[in-house]
């Protein structure tokens, strides 16, 4: 049932985007208040909580604001087009898993990493650019693509070792990738285009994984190396038992792909004037699907592709609650005018504190909030909603930058979040443990992003 219900709403929100002539608008509100209530008592504790106080509040802004009934059913909507790219986006990882890529990790391992800290700065890479692509995917990935190498490493914490490597290369291109939802949804809300905003954020994304392999690799130590009988016998074995799937140079078909997704990307954006966040969607499964040809995996695509409709449904009855709930109450905002008010204090504190001031401080809302549950993406789009950067006088690139470098810290170290999470699950680990082996690396990268933030509101 709900499976159905999320396809036909994701569907017809397509269609909705492309034909907007047809104005199937209400019947898609009908439909969100629907889900709201029937995974309302499915979804976790905590999320019911968070998702009710969402719907909670809005409701009362409505009733101020003295809203017709209607408007309780026409606020359910926004944040789809999120929704959609949360649906559509793992389907990149499928042509990933097809062909086995996993294996010329781990022989670019054997014939090449000679030291903890060559392998901690790989790790890193690998996960930096598996990221682009693949989103949460990417932290099972590598983790089980690289963890049986460690063994052969004095590494004392191995886990720890693996976290930070992984999570920090994982949070980087988050900044700038086309596929992450905070990227599509600041961007859209800002009015910039992305590739205007690629010469800002790039250059934190490098700054922060040059951080991450400079302290990741301070403390390196050279592998342990077996015997050089065993040593033959285990590369007599590998050798027999690598295969294509094993050579270490298909991994850079990975970044040819990327290359080619992103140039689709910013030509899309260029000839099209569809919304950022649905050209991307629109995109993956054609590009996944071409890629899996190329790889001569059409069918096992096919299979995997239907697999991932029917799995998805009962993995994101949380995040169906919590952004429509989050809708919900962005349109009430909305229908009451209290985004007015917003505008109005935070131009006084403008006023009263200066422009630099407050993009110092930008950064540090959405890093706070995720240690209250909220999603970045959800504390972006609430954000946005008292943020009027011609209102304020701030460039709407800068604005941009403060947003995403500010929702990276959170994913760095919001123990509640999806990221730490699944990490979390991966090793074992505590999630908060997890995000207190960040914390140290998040600071230095929230101090650089600041002083950053300051140079340009001096430049611009």
């Amino acid at each position: 049932m709900l499976r159905v219900l999320f396809l036909t709403v994701i569907g017809l929100y397509l269609l909705s985007t492309l034909l907007p002539q047809w104005n199937i608008d209400p019947l898609l509100s009908i439909l969100c208040s629907i889900i709201v209530l029937l995974t309302f008592r499915l979804a976790k504790k905590f999320v019911q909580i968070l998702g009710g106080v969402f719907l909670a509040f809005g409701a009362v802004l409505l009733w101020t604001s003295g809203s017709e009934w209607q408007q309780y059913i026409l606020a359910f909507g926004p944040m789809l087009d999120l929704l959609t790219m949360f649906t559509l986006i793992p389907i990149l990882g499928i042509p990933i898993k097809l062909g086995r890529y996993g294996e010329g990790i781990q022989a670019i391992i054997q014939k090449r990493v000679k030291t903890s800290g060559h392998l901690y700065m790989m790790t890193s890479g690998i996960s930096y650019f598996f990221s682009i692509f693949m989103n949460l995917a990417t932290l099972p990935m590598t983790y089980y693509s690289i963890r049986p190498a460690l063994g052969s490493f004095p590494v004392r914490n191995k886990e720890r070792f693996m976290s930070r490597a992984i999570s920090r290369g994982f949070a980087m291109p988050l900044i700038w990738a086309p596929v992450t939802p905070i990227v599509g949804i600041v961007i859209t809300m800002t009015g910039v285009s992305w590739g205007s905003i690629l010469p800002y954020v790039i250059p934190l994304s490098i700054l922060g994984l040059g951080m991450d392999w400079f302290i990741g690799s301070r403390q390196s130590q050279p592998m342990n190396l077996p015997h050089v009988e065993e040593e033959s016998v285990h590369e007599t074995a590998a050798a027999m038992e690598a295969g294509y799937a094993g050579r270490p140079g298909r991994v850079f078909q990975i970044l040819i792909a990327i290359s080619i997704f992103n140039v689709l990307v910013s030509l899309a954006e260029t000839q099209f004037s569809l919304p950022f966040l649905i050209l991307v969607s629109l995109i993956v499964i054609p590009f996944a699907f071409s890629w899996s040809l190329i790889l001569k995996k059409g069918r096992e695509f096919g299979n995997q592709l239907a697999d991932h409709f029917n799995s998805f449904a009962l993995s994101m009855k949380d995040q169906f609650l919590i952004f429509l709930s989050t809708g919900f109450f962005i349109s009430a905002i909305n229908f009451s005018k209290a985004n007015d008010v917003l505008y109005d204090w935070i131009a006084a504190f403008i006023n009263l504190a200066g422009v630099e001031v407050f993009l110092i401080i930008l950064p540090l809302i959405p890093l706070g909030l995720a240690f209250l549950g909220l999603h970045p993406a959800v504390s972006l789009a609430l954000m946005i909603e008292g943020v009027n950067p011609a209102a304020i006088g701030i460039s709407p690139h800068i604005l941009t930058v403060a947003m995403l470098s500010g929702a990276v810290s959170a994913f760095l170290v919001g123990p509640y979040n999806a990221t730490l999470g699944l990490m979390s699950n991966i090793i074992k680990i505590d999630s908060y443990k997890v995000s207190n082996w960040n914390m140290p690396f998040a600071a230095v990268y929230v101090a650089c992003v600041m002083l950053y933030l300051f140079i340009l509101e001096r430049l611009l």
